[in-house]
Protein backbone atom coordinates (compact mmCIF):
# COMPACT_ATOMS: atom_id res chain seq x y z
CA UNK A 1 0.00 0.00 0.00
CA UNK A 2 1.21 3.44 -0.79
CA UNK A 3 0.18 7.07 -0.93
CA UNK A 4 -1.40 6.46 -4.11
CA UNK A 5 -3.72 3.64 -2.67
CA UNK A 6 -5.33 6.10 -0.01
CA UNK A 7 -7.97 7.36 -1.61
CA UNK A 8 -9.46 4.19 -2.45
CA UNK A 9 -8.53 1.96 0.74
CA UNK A 10 -10.06 4.99 2.90
CA UNK A 11 -13.31 4.42 0.94
CA UNK A 12 -13.56 0.68 1.83
CA UNK A 13 -12.93 1.59 5.01
CA UNK A 14 -15.77 4.42 5.40
CA UNK A 15 -18.05 1.65 3.77
CA UNK A 16 -16.97 -1.37 5.95
CA UNK A 17 -16.88 -0.11 9.61
CA UNK A 18 -19.15 2.40 11.62
CA UNK A 19 -15.99 3.89 13.42
CA UNK A 20 -13.42 3.67 10.42
CA UNK A 21 -9.86 4.71 10.14
CA UNK A 22 -9.02 8.39 8.77
CA UNK A 23 -6.69 8.59 6.27
CA UNK A 24 -4.32 10.58 8.18
CA UNK A 25 -4.24 6.72 10.19
CA UNK A 26 -3.54 5.01 6.62
CA UNK A 27 -0.96 7.67 5.69
CA UNK A 28 1.01 7.76 9.28
CA UNK A 29 1.03 3.51 9.22
CA UNK A 30 2.55 4.12 5.73
CA UNK A 31 5.13 7.04 6.77
CA UNK A 32 6.03 4.82 10.17
CA UNK A 33 6.95 1.66 7.95
CA UNK A 34 4.29 -0.14 9.30
CA UNK A 35 3.69 -3.10 6.46
CA UNK A 36 0.56 -2.25 4.70
CA UNK A 37 -0.43 -4.87 2.38
CA UNK A 38 -3.41 -4.92 -0.41
CA UNK A 39 -5.16 -7.59 -2.00
CA UNK A 40 -5.76 -6.60 -5.81
CA UNK A 41 -8.16 -8.20 -8.17
CA UNK A 42 -8.30 -7.53 -11.51
CA UNK A 43 -10.84 -5.43 -13.51
CA UNK A 44 -13.36 -6.02 -15.79
CA UNK A 45 -12.45 -4.56 -19.66
CA UNK A 46 -8.34 -4.33 -18.48
CA UNK A 47 -8.88 -1.58 -16.09
CA UNK A 48 -7.43 -0.65 -13.18
CA UNK A 49 -6.91 -3.64 -10.30
CA UNK A 50 -9.92 -3.75 -7.74
CA UNK A 51 -9.12 -3.38 -4.20
CA UNK A 52 -10.03 -6.13 -3.05
CA UNK A 53 -9.10 -5.50 1.11
CA UNK A 54 -5.77 -4.94 2.79
CA UNK A 55 -4.31 -4.79 6.47
CA UNK A 56 -2.19 -2.47 8.30
CA UNK A 57 0.29 -4.15 10.85
CA UNK A 58 2.62 -3.09 13.36
CA UNK A 59 6.32 -5.08 14.06
CA UNK A 60 7.36 -5.26 17.66
CA UNK A 61 10.10 -6.59 19.35
CA UNK A 62 9.29 -10.70 18.53
CA UNK A 63 5.85 -10.08 17.94
CA UNK A 64 3.62 -8.24 15.18
CA UNK A 65 0.25 -6.78 16.12
CA UNK A 66 -2.86 -6.59 13.62
CA UNK A 67 -4.07 -2.99 13.46
CA UNK A 68 -6.57 -2.83 10.70
CA UNK A 69 -7.84 -5.62 8.32
CA UNK A 70 -10.41 -5.21 5.97
CA UNK A 71 -12.28 -7.01 3.02
CA UNK A 72 -14.26 -4.63 1.29
CA UNK A 73 -18.20 -5.36 1.35
CA UNK A 74 -18.96 -6.75 -2.01
CA UNK A 75 -15.81 -9.35 -1.60
CA UNK A 76 -17.07 -10.85 2.11
CA UNK A 77 -16.97 -14.53 2.91
CA UNK A 78 -14.57 -15.50 -0.32
CA UNK A 79 -11.34 -16.40 1.82
CA UNK A 80 -9.86 -13.16 1.20
CA UNK A 81 -9.48 -12.47 4.69
CA UNK A 82 -7.79 -15.68 5.35
CA UNK A 83 -5.56 -14.78 2.85
CA UNK A 84 -4.35 -11.83 4.01
CA UNK A 85 -3.84 -13.47 7.75
CA UNK A 86 -1.52 -16.17 5.49
CA UNK A 87 0.32 -13.09 3.96
CA UNK A 88 0.45 -11.67 7.41
CA UNK A 89 1.69 -15.02 8.87
CA UNK A 90 4.15 -15.92 6.76
CA UNK A 91 5.52 -12.08 6.97
CA UNK A 92 5.64 -12.08 10.73
CA UNK A 93 7.70 -15.34 10.76
CA UNK A 94 10.27 -13.96 8.32
CA UNK A 95 10.41 -11.36 11.12
CA UNK A 96 10.96 -13.91 14.08
CA UNK A 97 8.05 -12.80 15.40
CA UNK A 98 6.89 -15.66 18.39
CA UNK A 99 3.40 -13.86 18.68
CA UNK A 100 0.49 -12.43 16.54
CA UNK A 101 -1.74 -10.07 18.34
CA UNK A 102 -4.99 -8.37 17.18
CA UNK A 103 -8.25 -6.75 19.12
CA UNK A 104 -11.73 -7.22 17.57
CA UNK A 105 -15.12 -5.86 18.55
CA UNK A 106 -16.12 -7.64 21.22
CA UNK A 107 -20.06 -7.64 18.60
CA UNK A 108 -17.86 -8.61 15.58
CA UNK A 109 -19.43 -12.37 15.59
CA UNK A 110 -18.14 -13.00 11.95
CA UNK A 111 -14.66 -11.57 12.57
CA UNK A 112 -14.24 -13.06 16.14
CA UNK A 113 -15.52 -16.67 14.25
CA UNK A 114 -12.57 -16.44 11.19
CA UNK A 115 -9.97 -15.60 14.02
CA UNK A 116 -10.71 -18.65 16.22
CA UNK A 117 -10.84 -20.98 13.55
CA UNK A 118 -7.43 -19.64 12.15
CA UNK A 119 -5.92 -20.83 15.39
CA UNK A 120 -6.25 -17.19 17.80
CA UNK A 121 -7.44 -17.59 21.01
CA UNK A 122 -8.84 -14.99 23.23
CA UNK A 123 -6.71 -14.21 25.82
CA UNK A 124 -7.61 -10.80 27.38
CA UNK A 125 -10.98 -7.88 27.41
CA UNK A 126 -10.21 -4.54 27.11
CA UNK A 127 -12.85 -2.51 28.22
CA UNK A 128 -14.55 -0.02 26.35
CA UNK A 129 -11.52 0.00 24.13
CA UNK A 130 -13.87 0.91 20.64
CA UNK A 131 -16.68 3.94 20.04
CA UNK A 132 -20.25 3.10 19.71
CA UNK A 133 -21.52 6.62 19.93
CA UNK A 134 -20.52 9.85 21.13
CA UNK A 135 -21.44 8.47 25.10
CA UNK A 136 -20.51 5.04 24.43
CA UNK A 137 -18.18 2.29 24.18
CA UNK A 138 -17.39 -1.45 23.56
CA UNK A 139 -15.11 -3.85 24.71
CA UNK A 140 -12.09 -5.76 22.69
CA UNK A 141 -11.55 -9.00 22.43
CA UNK A 142 -7.73 -9.66 22.51
CA UNK A 143 -6.35 -12.41 20.90
CA UNK A 144 -3.13 -14.16 20.03
CA UNK A 145 -1.79 -16.73 17.64
CA UNK A 146 1.38 -18.29 18.58
CA UNK A 147 3.71 -18.28 15.52
CA UNK A 148 6.06 -21.25 16.60
CA UNK A 149 5.15 -23.93 14.98
CA UNK A 150 2.04 -22.81 14.36
CA UNK A 151 0.54 -23.58 10.92
CA UNK A 152 -2.39 -21.54 9.71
Amino acid sequence: MGEADLDAVHEIEKQAHSHPWSRRHFADSIAAGHPAVLLLGEADAGGPDIVLGYLVAMPGFEEVHLLNITVAPGYRRQGFARLLLDALVLWSRGQGAHQLWLEVRQSNAPARHLYERYGFAEVAVRKGYYPVSSHQREDAIVMCLPLDGARP
